[in-house]
């Protein structure tokens, strides 16, 4: 004995069979004719069946104008987008969102993606954070345990001190200013000597490659005294080794106050 239902009538339908089939099958499994009820059940339930479609897609394209829809479908380039019409007004894709938009956008369209609403969704660029700042190292408390370039760079230090603080200085046979005018005004115990005479005094020190003293004016008007062994003299510049700051450096002539020559020990 057989019980039809209309689940039972849809599942057969659901496995592919048709209302002719299930007429078919009926008559030729049922030893009288087959009750009009059940010719009805049938016809009725093949009827609404498939009346709902269900797929799948990853992603749809709506436009109200169906010819634009129309172009894409017969576009070559969309081929890799897999779409199919769903209604004169929409095209189902098995390409993810992302990808549909970028294949759309390489055909030249300038399609916009939207929410699950129907309203369209904005991206914004990621916002830049400027990145945290290292900590800076720090300080130890206290003057740093002197190592041997310290202590070597000190011992050097005073010693050029003490060369241009003692060494003898020769005194010009006859000096063409008092004591107190080569010294002048708040630059006592500067040599003062005239502009010639501390040209040629530093142009024999570098010829001779010997050590002069000399008494020096920087930009800021701080005065000071020096012992060089000039190189060279040009331009208005002598280039020396300076034996008080232990390095070669360029003094200009003009701010040279005088130089002495040091005298023979």
């Amino acid at each position: 004995m057989y019980r039809f239902t209309p689940g039972s009538v849809r599942r057969a339908l659901d496995a592919g069979q048709s209302a002719a089939d299930l007429h078919a099958f009926l008559a030729a499994h049922s030893r009288t004719p087959v009750p009009q009820p059940l010719s009805y059940l049938v016809d009725d339930v093949a009827r609404r069946h498939g009346h709902l479609r269900v797929g799948a897609a990853s992603s749809y394209v709506r436009c109200d104008d169906d010819t634009v829809l129309g172009e894409i479908l017969a576009d070559k380039r969309s081929a890799s987008l897999r779409l199919r019409r769903l209604a004169p007004t929409v095209l189902a894709a098995q390409a993810d969102p992302a990808a549909l938009l970028a294949g759309l956008r390489s055909m030249g369209f300038a399609p916009a993606a939207e929410g699950d609403e129907g309203d369209v969704l904005i991206t914004r660029a990621p916002a830049r954070r400027t990145p945290p700042r290292t900590p800076p190292a720090p300080v130890p408390e206290g003057p740093p345990l002197p190592d041997a370039t310290l202590l070597g760079a000190a011992v050097r230090a005073i010693r050029a001190g003490d060369l241009a603080a003692t060494v003898p200085r020769r005194e010009p046979a006859e000096p063409a200013e008092p004591a107190a005018a080569r010294q002048g005004p708040g630059r006592a115990g500067l040599p003062r000597t005239s502009a010639a005479e501390t040209l040629a005094t530093v142009q024999a020190a570098a010829l001779t490659n010997s050590a002069v003293w000399i008494g020096y004016v920087n930009a800021d008007g701080a005065a000071s005294q020096r012992v060089i062994a000039p190189v060279r003299v040009e331009g208005g510049f002598v280039t020396a080794y300076d034996h008080t700051a232990d390095e070669v450096r360029t003094y200009a002539l003009h701010r040279i106050t005088g130089v002495a020559e040091l005298a023979d020990e």
